[in-house]
């Protein structure tokens, strides 16, 4: 496995990581069996870095992946976040930058997981209500603490990244980004690599989207969140098939799977963008992780570029699960 390095403070991990939200929520029903196998056999393949958050299940997702490293801490790089604020039940309510939050929300984390320290702690959403100096402050503190090693933040504008950054270092931004969502490309690739920060592209495959296997709503589970997806709705849906069918026939040519494809692609777009494919189940996990053996030509990149250009899909990102239920 190669190895790719988040920011400068020293952070280095697995060129591809594995998203682990769906192990517990928003994509059907879990297997806790078939999850811990499966973070178990991306450590076999050195994918040592694993991404999680309180909100995930809520709170079951870092029980199952502190469960998963109980004898194999050493092994992983641990990414956990805070912000976006759920009760037992499930409910979303709102995003908290306080600091007073920020710290007993570590500490919770560190309980479930059932570890002494978070290798990369986010804020998952950004708080408008709180400046994000108190909030970087707090977690600046957590690292002087030896809870947290390394900061990062989710889905934050560039001012605020810069504000963030001169309070403490950040070692990654974590922003959706995959041939379905460029976005990233006009402003926040650009403020990161000026600032020395890492990026984390969460949602690589397009929530699924770009493997292939989604050809209408019947293929989604009755409880899966993607029903409600703007962008898989009525007309929307269609176009961005004709989409996926054009890099399925790429793929195809290459003799590798869409998904190989749509992540070897974002690993090409620059040495400091790390993937994180969420999948639950081996099969999937091998697939991705055999990503970082494809090798794309310039002519293959700007094939790719001309079939999937900027602003292509139709409808609305789904910025994440805290819109949900508001």
């Amino acid at each position: 496995m190669q190895t790719r390095q988040l920011g400068s403070q020293g952070l280095t991990i697995s060129a591809i990581g594995l998203g682990c939200m769906g192990m517990s929520e928003f994509y059907g029903a879990g297997d806790e069996a078939e999850s811990i196998a499966t973070i178990h056999r991306a450590l076999e393949l050195g994918v040592t870095f694993l991404d999680t958050a309180d909100m995930y299940g809520p709170f079951t997702n870092e029980k199952l992946v502190g469960q998963a490293i109980v004898d194999r801490r050493d092994q992983v790089i641990l990414a956990t976040k805070f912000g976006n604020e759920r009760s037992q039940d499930g409910k979303f309510l709102g995003v908290n930058g306080k600091p007073e939050y920020v710290r007993q929300c570590c500490d919770a984390s560190l309980q479930r997981l059932g570890v002494d320290y978070i290798d990369l702690y986010y804020q998952h959403r950004v708080d408008p209500t709180v400046p994000i100096e108190e909030t970087i402050g707090a977690m600046a503190e957590l690292v002087q603490q030896g809870k947290v090693r390394y900061l990062g933040m989710s889905e934050a504008a560039p001012g605020t990244i810069r504000r963030a950054q001169a309070v403490h270092p950040i070692s990654a931004l974590q922003t959706e980004y995959s041939l379905w969502s460029r976005d990233p490309e006009d402003e926040i690739l650009p403020t990161v690599r000026e600032l020395g920060i890492g990026f984390v592209a969460y949602s690589p495959l397009g929530r699924g989207f770009l493997s292939g296997q989604i050809k209408s709503l019947d293929d989604l589970a009755p409880d899966d969140y993607r029903r409600y997806s703007p962008r898989l709705q009525g007309e929307n849906f269609n176009k961005n098939l004709q989409l996926v069918e054009r890099v399925q026939q790429i793929a195809a040519e290459k003799q590798v799977t869409p998904c190989q494809l749509a992540l070897a692609w974002l690993l090409a777009q620059g040495q400091d963008i790390v993937p994180i494919p969420g999948t639950k189940r081996r099969q999937y996990l091998e697939e991705n992780v055999a990503a970082v053996d494809v090798t794309l030509t310039p002519e293959e990149l700007a094939r790719i570029d001309e079939v999937a250009p900027k602003g292509f899909a139709v409808g609305d990102r789904y910025p994440d699960m805290s819109t949900v239920n508001r």
